[in-house]
């Protein structure tokens, strides 16, 4: 039975990582963290599911938040967020990655990137920042 709109739900994080092993123990961690997850495995399903959420009139329920790999084969994290802006979906994104130069900094902070993690992250410190984005009002439902 669906929950009652006044039931709270979890918030729901798209997660897409591109390494199997990486987005197995975040999707664990992230779980384990009370959060609802929807692990995909590159920047085309990123793409996808931006591209059927109400937002863009499609049936998937919209995320709280998104956790991105920038470097993905497809699509980067940030041609994604690109995509989303333009339609409107506000959500806050983090996004993860070994290869965080300061173009590729300055260029999520345009975009509205709430943090950017380096790889390898520290699971604790990326819990923590999604505690404070959850404490400065990533909705809870």
């Amino acid at each position: 039975m669906p929950p009652l709109p006044t039931e709270p739900r979890p918030p729901r994080i798209l997660l897409a990582e591109d390494d199997d092993e990486m987005r197995a123990l975040l999707t664990l961690t992230l779980a384990r963290a009370g959060y609802a997850v929807v692990a995909l495995e590159d920047g085309f399903e990123l793409s996808d599911y931006v591209s059927l959420t109400q937002v863009f009139g499609g049936p998937l329920l919209a995320p709280d938040l998104i956790l991105s790999d920038v470097r993905m084969p497809g699509r980067t994290g940030l041609e994604v967020l690109v995509q989303a802006r333009a339609c409107g979906l506000a959500c806050p994104v983090v996004i993860l990655s070994a290869f965080t130069d300061d173009e590729t900094r300055e260029e999520a902070r345009k975009l509205g990137v709430k943090a950017v993690l380096d790889k390898p992250v520290d699971l604790e410190e990326l819990k923590s920042t999604l505690h404070e984005l959850a404490r400065a009002g990533l909705p809870v439902r």
